[in-house]
């Protein structure tokens, strides 16, 4: 290019071997981060809240009050590290893979056959679907990514209907929403049924909430497109570990019971969210409203039907989850649920450590000792659109273990993990279980943890 485009810096960037594309103010031949190249410009120096951009000196005190990257007050809603869990053992050193020995491996996975012996946490298929999403799963227009997650999206509220809980008259708080698909499906769901009932002269009337929770500011929201539906949709900008729900006004003014939901809850973000809706209470709390009893799948949900949230100030009751799991390598024993059930096994926070990096061997297409050609379906090996971490492969594991001798021990660290998680919900007064919800072709990642009040003895 020998010359900027009209109206564009003048600068030319090396390392794109092209002029800088920023539009220029009227007079100027550069853009405000390049202005410095011309003569009587003041000097521009990195933003101290953000290196990322620079500043002119001279206006850096009116640039700090209208930084985008300036701390913002928090919400009444955040309440930092309410869900961590315990500190631990901040001694505890990370060991990875590749620096133990043979005889270390051999001894980790002879804990994990003992431990896994007698567990009942079995996956049983379970592939289901909702007729609201047919119409877009045959539409020839979306291509094969857009047409993975609209499964995993169909089965899961073929899930949550089969449970009980695609209902109105409660809250449906969606973890890790990212762009808020799920809900929108869910409304989509009951917007459809809402027109049946409507056209069998039945009650519509009763409330229906979404709360979308996600860390990250996403693009392309979908739950803006609600606003006018007459549903209560709200997004908070908030990691998990921090989120009181007692303390969100949208559902603390109606105290709807609470279902809990999410597509690929990635790693201790399950742990979290399992925290943040069953926590257990400190030390001079009073404990959570007893749950409901659980609702025949044959029999529609009413909300009159239901205890009451108890007197003083929180959300309602839990009235089940469905949260697609994922990526048991980012677990962290802090955060994790199932602590007790590991120590009941004669495991801590070492060989937890252990499991979890070991469990990335059920979905990362490890290939077989001396294969040079990738595996099968190598951009399917998760199932979801964020990144993830390589599995760890050493030369030793190698040397003893095959491919799918690997991936065998891979899946028996991810079920016993859930293993923890279940047990966690079975002492809060959960049935719970998990489910391959979509078929292993078109997610590894294939599991369902759901749960619901257990029915009284």
């Amino acid at each position: 290019m020998a010359a900027p485009l009209p109206g564009r810096c003048g600068f030319f960037v090396k390392k794109k071997k092209r002029f800088c594309k920023m539009i220029i103010a009227r007079g100027k031949v550069f853009c405000g981060e390049h202005a410095t190249m011309e003569e009587g410009s003041s000097r521009r120096i990195v933003c101290p809240l953000d290196p990322k951009h620079t500043v002119s000196e001279d206006k850096l005190d009116k640039h700090l009050k209208k930084c985008n990257s300036r701390e913002k007050p928090k919400p009444v809603y955040y309440v930092e590290n309410i869900n961590a869990g315990s500190t631990g053992d901040k001694t505890l050193q990370q060991v990875s893979l590749s620096e133990r020995s043979r005889t270390e491996l051999q001894s980790l996975m002879d804990k994990l056959k003992t431990a896994v012996t007698g567990l009942q946490c079995d996956v049983e298929d379970s592939v289901l679907s909702h007729p609201v999403l047919q119409e877009e799963l045959n539409n020839p227009k979306n291509g094969d990514f857009a047409h993975k997650h609209l499964k995993q999206q169909s089965s899961l509220l073929g899930h949550l209907e089969a449970l009980g809980l695609l209902r109105r008259g409660r809250c449906f708080v969606e973890f890790g929403a990212g762009r808020g698909k799920l809900s929108h499906w869910i409304h989509e769901a009951l917007k459809t049924r809402d027109q049946v009932e409507t056209r069998d002269q039945q009650d519509t009337s009763e409330d229906l909430q979404l709360l979308l929770v996600e860390r990250c500011s996403t693009r392309f929201k979908v739950d803006g497109k609600h606003q006018d539906t007459g549903a209560d949709f709200e997004r908070l900008q908030v990691d998990i570990q921090h989120l009181d729900l007692s303390k969100v006004q949208l559902i603390t003014q109606k105290k709807l019971p609470l279902v809990a939901v999410g597509k690929h809850l990635c790693g201790a973000a399950t742990d979290l969210a399992l925290r943040c809706l069953l926590g257990k209470p400190g030390p001079g709390e009073e404990t959570r409203p007893p749950v409901p009893k659980r609702l025949r799948t044959s029999e529609p949900a009413d909300s009159r039907d239901l205890p009451g949230p108890g007197p003083g100030p929180g959300p309602g009751p839990v009235l089940g989850l469905a949260v697609a799991l994922c990526c048991h390598h980012r677990c962290e024993w802090r955060h994790y649920v199932g602590q007790q059930f590991f120590e009941q096994r004669g495991l801590g926070a070492a060989e937890f450590s252990a499991f979890c990096r070991m469990s990335s061997w059920a979905t990362c297409g490890l290939r077989p000792t001396n294969q040079d050609s990738p595996p099968q379906d190598s951009t399917n090996q998760r199932g979801d659109d964020e990144e993830h971490e390589p599995a760890e492969e050493t030369d030793i594991v190698g040397s003893f273990l095959s491919a799918d001798e690997r991936q065998r021990v891979g899946r028996l660290c991810k079920r016993l993990i859930d293993g923890g998680r279940l047990d966690f919900l079975k002492s809060k007064g959960f049935d719970s279980k998990l489910s391959g919800y979509v078929s292993s072709h078109v997610t590894l990642e294939n599991v369902l943890l759901s749960a619901v009040p257990s029915s009284p003895s």
